[in-house]
């Protein structure tokens, strides 16, 4: 019952297919504000979990505009390119980050985030 507005990112959990698309496997995680981090209000959804994500050291790139998949997929593989074969990083899964609401027009950020291993 309470509103907590805007959090950024919004990080979706990529569990990407052999191609390098999407699987349909995705999770979208939105951060608590740090008002409510201590005691968060408790979901009245079953499917909405709480979970707190371990400290974690990342590769990333940024980019601008509306991101859609293609433009992730793209950034990803544009970032897996530039760490090379000798960059220990999780394969698995990845994350793609939206930091701007819908109605932002321009100076968006995305970013993609492979964890290091």
């Amino acid at each position: 019952g309470v509103g907590m507005g805007m959090t950024a990112p919004v990080s979706i959990s990529v569990f990407p297919a052999e191609d390098g698309s999407f699987q349909q496997k995705v999770k979208v995680s939105l951060r608590i504000p740090s008002q409510f981090q201590d005691n968060p209000p408790c979901p009245t959804d079953e499917s909405i979990k709480i979970e707190e994500r371990q400290e974690m050291t990342i590769y990333s790139t940024q980019f601008g505009g509306y991101a859609k998949e293609a433009d992730y997929v793209s950034y990803a593989a544009k970032l897996k390119a530039a760490l090379g074969s000798d960059a220990a990083y999780r394969k698995d899964f990845y994350f793609c980050n939206g930091y701007d609401p819908p109605m932002k027009p321009y100076g968006r950020r995305n970013e993609v985030w492979f964890v290091k291993e």
